[in-house]
């Protein structure tokens, strides 16, 4: 039996391939992906991929053709891959309900994925090519810290970290914490785990911390999935596209 070809498409990425190793196919730039098929639709009816909340990423990684390690995705490279996926399996346009603020009644919108902004990387930010290293000196302490932009495996590290700590104390909230410390990599040049730890806990001042995560999110490449929305009445809305199984299943059977 001959063997099938299917198309593909090389997607860009807006981390533009400088966070990544040069051994790695993630430095190109650029990630091959294959067109959705019945097995991927079978995928998306997964009740156990659904259940565990795994069931996009299982589905991107059955789509990716280039020899990367899914867990080495910078996060704002993963949501670029997925909105890719989406167009290429089932089109550029996407329907969903939504109530916007000036009124009560719900109302169906389509957009244009297409149309989304990227958020391309800038190589001056990083302190190295190849290496997911920056710097930021905190505006009112003026120590300064280097941090990483997270991956899908730090998310996932992240995710079992903070339901471990969950069960240790149920009424506890360590999410910010957490997820500070799997972002700063040192302390005035000290890498040192421990150091890090106690500096967050009993150094990092709220406002410096709040400077530093919108600083992380001004820098940070990736897609928006805010889109401005002109209403049949006129009025226009930032409106934060909801991304959930649904997204790639159009009105069709499931």
């Amino acid at each position: 039996m001959a063997e099938l070809k299917l198309p593909t498409e090389m997607v860009s990425l807006p981390s533009k391939g400088l966070l990544y190793p040069k051994e790695s196919p993630l430095s190109s730039g650029k990630i091959e992906m294959k067109y959705m098929t019945a097995k991927e639709e079978d995928i998306l009816t997964n009740q156990n991929y659904i259940s565990k909340g795994i069931v996009i990423d299982k589905l991107l990684q059955s789509l990716i053709v280039s020899k990367i390690n899914y867990n080495d995705l910078v996060v704002g490279d993963k949501n670029t891959i997925m909105v890719a996926a989406r167009i290429l399996g089932y089109g550029k346009d996407y329907s969903f309900s939504y109530y916007p603020d000036y009124s009560d009644s719900e109302e169906k919108l389509t957009i244009d994925l297409t149309q989304l902004k990227e958020k391309i990387l800038q190589e001056k930010n990083i302190l190295a090519k190849g290496k997911n290293e920056f710097n930021f000196k905190l505006p009112n302490t003026g120590n300064e810290i280097t941090f990483k932009l997270l991956t899908h495996g730090d998310e996932q590290d992240i995710e079992k970290e903070i339901l471990g700590l969950k069960k240790i104390d149920p009424k506890g909230n360590s999410e910010v914490t957490t997820r500070l410390r799997h972002m700063i990599l040192s302390v005035n040049g000290d890498y040192d785990k421990k150091t890090i730890r106690e500096f967050i806990e009993y150094g990092l001042l709220a406002k410096d911390s709040r400077a530093f995560r919108e600083h992380f999110t001004s820098i940070a490449p990736g897609i928006d999935l805010k889109y401005s929305y002109t209403f049949d009445s006129g009025v226009e809305e930032d409106i934060t596209i909801p991304i959930n199984t649904n997204f790639f299943w159009p009105d069709v059977w499931v």
